[in-house]
């Protein structure tokens, strides 16, 4: 199974690098972007070929470890 876990910044929390990319992409020309909020995705490989398991596993892994829950959201998609 393949999952996909995708993890952000709470929307209350500041995001500095979201702000440096915007304000980047307007330097760069493109005016149209009016606010950026940067994330991260981790793609994982999970024994089975159960989609609960694996979701199960994903869960642990961004609870544990790829996510801060304090200040990120993550959403998990599972695939396969």
């Amino acid at each position: 199974m393949k999952a996909r876990v995708t993890v952000t910044l709470k929307p209350s929390v500041l995001d500095p690098q979201g702000k440096a990319i915007e304000g980047a992409l307007r330097s760069l020309g493109v005016p149209h972007v009016t606010s950026v909020r940067q994330g991260k995705i981790f793609e994982m490989e999970i024994e089975g070929d159960d989609r609960v398991a694996a979701a199960e596993a994903a869960k642990a892994a961004a609870d544990k470890l790829l996510a801060n829950t304090v200040i990120e959201n993550y959403r998990i998609e599972v695939s396969g």
